[in-house]
């Protein structure tokens, strides 16, 4: 733990990067704009200026080369039984804390997705406020849904659709609350905390708020396609 100067307190970065992916093959390493996917988390971290390490988990031998090439470090191998489809980040982030003694070493630890090109410096200092200078459990990206979930409907067998809340029928849509999801960009916890109860949304979490165009959580082709199309524009300074 940092005891001498607790105006900058001691961070690592966790990036989980596993070679299997199903519905995007070699997601984490595909070229995005023309660079490695991992790298702009990678950069991200680095250029926060928050992070002593910044430590990739993967259980892939490539992913980890190209991490290290990035400036990441890999010290580890994720264990297999970590790698597949249903492992949690929860899970994974854990795992990763305990190999690198963070009770010991590091006050605060910021799980970063390897699919974050839209996130900023700026979005790991809110994020890192939260739980640093406040009473939150974690903190992580957030945005706001498109359309009230309040309108959502349901498909009956035969095709038919329902209200999931009927209630708001009439309702105005300004007169509905807005409310928020996990963004999948990154998240932040204070590692004892997290350590003796390793969950990432509680009670008492708080979000970063994201603008819709800049949330991609990108997990199919057609996710991968807009977000690539939007950054290459942005890129090229045409918005």
């Amino acid at each position: 733990m940092n005891e001498t100067d607790k105006s900058k307190p001691a961070c690592v970065a966790v990036i989980p990067a596993r070679g299997g992916s199903k519905r995007i093959p070699g997601k984490n390493i595909r070229p995005f704009a023309g660079r490695p996917m991992i790298e702009y988390a990678v950069e991200l971290a680095r250029s926060s200026g928050l992070f002593a390490r910044v430590v990739v988990s993967t259980d892939s031998d490539e992913v980890a080369t190209i991490a290290e090439q990035a400036g990441a470090e890999v010290p580890f191998r994720r264990p297999a039984a970590l790698a597949d489809d249903h492992t949690t980040t929860a899970a994974v982030l854990a795992q990763a804390l305990d190999a690198l003694d963070a009770r010991t070493h590091y006050d605060y630890a910021c799980c970063i997705y390897p699919a974050t090109p839209f996130t900023t410096p700026d979005d790991l200092h809110a994020g890192l406020a939260f739980v640093a200078d406040g009473d939150a459990a974690s903190s992580f990206a957030v945005t706001g849904f498109a359309a009230p979930i309040w309108r959502a409907m349901k498909r009956g067998p035969d095709g038919s659709l329902a209200l999931v809340w009927p209630e708001h029928r009439d309702t105005r849509s300004q007169d509905l609350p807005e409310t928020f999801h996990d963004a999948g960009q990154f998240y932040w916890v204070p590692v004892i905390g997290f350590l003796d109860a390793p969950v990432l949304l509680t009670e008492s979490s708080r979000g970063v708020v994201f603008e819709r165009w800049r949330a991609h959580d990108i997990d199919t082709e057609e996710d991968w396609a807009r977000a690539e199309a939007i950054f290459q524009t942005l890129e090229q300074g045409a918005v």
